[in-house]
């Protein structure tokens, strides 16, 4: 059976967790300190895809909200407000 990851993107994966146990790995825009070891491997991972190391595909959250939205929508009747006269 073939290897859905590739021998040097676990090794991209463990070098950023090792970073994240010494406090020095950082999140991208914010630049806070990673403290999540999921958000370690998910960076891993994603600098591994950069590099174009055989990793597979990211599941985006389209695909997922393609499917909800599939389902028919019920229309909802509002009703208006009642309409304020002024007095003259």
């Amino acid at each position: 059976m073939a290897r859905q990851y590739s021998k040097s993107a676990a090794e991209n994966v463990h070098q950023e967790m090792h970073e994240m146990k010494e406090g020095k790995l950082k999140s991208g825009r914010s630049g806070k300190k990673v403290t999540d070891p999921k958000q370690a491997i998910a960076i891993g991972l994603s600098e591994a895809r950069k590099e174009g190391k055989k990793v597979p595909e990211k599941k985006s959250a389209s695909k997922t909200a393609t499917k909800k939205s599939a389902a028919p929508k019920k229309a909802v009747a509002r009703k208006s407000a009642p309409k304020k006269t002024t007095s003259k």
